[in-house]
């Protein structure tokens, strides 16, 4: 009898299953909080509510958390504004993206990254990290630009890439600023309603959806542009 368990087929195979896995896990995770809404984001607000002093900070622990379960940023940013007001309330949010970014970027790394070099083989996993190290910081920054993406399935596919922990929580801070703020504002006004308020958080929201799809456009015109590299190379 010919042991096959440990042929590179087998373990190719296992690769993609593992892989396979983790994608359904969530897309599983991404049905229930942003379609099925399971998770009542009003309900946790009130709850945090009486936290008094310590409000802030049980927001940003708790919205890393949920965020990093793929419930939708833009509801537990208008959640923050609308308990801690335009300018609090968007520290408190970009904390909380911080905090997903890390959760989610640890955990793709667990669940993903051994499978994905095996299955890109030895020279690409090595092109991929060379990338990573001259631009893994501004792909997160240029990511959160860009407009439709989850924030946390992006940051899980980050992770699953060897995208350091490091520049996904810097990335997110600098790429997720404006977004925090439009979304922050945008909620604040659900409590104390202030047209100019609002007019700015659309106006951040839309230069900022402008820039990134300028900026997805480009960088993929690019990449197809690029003449392919040889093997010794």
């Amino acid at each position: 009898m010919v042991d096959t368990e440990g042929t590179p087929e087998t373990s190719r195979r296992r690769h993609i299953l593992r892989l396979a896995l983790f994608a359904a896990l969530l897309a599983v995770l991404f049905y229930l909080t942003a379609v099925q809404r399971v998770i009542d984001v009003e309900a946790v607000r009130d709850v945090i509510e009486s936290a008094g002093p310590l409000a802030p900070l049980a927001y940003v622990a708790v919205s890393s958390v949920l965020g990093a379960l793929l419930v939708p940023g833009p509801l537990l940013a208008g959640g923050s504004g609308f308990l801690f007001g335009p300018v609090l309330g968007t520290f408190v949010t970009l904390g909380a993206t911080v905090g997903s970014a890390v959760l989610t970027s640890v955990a793709g790394r667990r669940a993903g990254r051994d499978s994905a070099r095996a299955l890109l083989g030895p020279d690409r996993a090595a092109k991929i990290d060379a990338l990573i190290r001259r631009g893994g910081l501004w792909a997160v920054v240029g990511q959160r630009f860009v407009p439709g993406i989850n924030d946390a399935l992006a940051s899980y596919a980050f992770g699953a890439f060897g995208v350091p922990v490091w520049q996904m929580a810097v990335g997110a801070v600098i790429g997720s600023a404006p977004k925090a703020f439009a979304y922050t504002a945008l909620g604040s006004t659900l409590g104390s309603f202030s047209a100019p308020l609002l007019i700015a958080a659309i106006a951040v929201w839309c230069v900022t959806a402008v820039a990134g799809a300028f900026a997805a456009h480009r960088g993929w015109r690019a990449w197809r542009s690029k003449p392919p590299t040889s093997p010794a190379e």
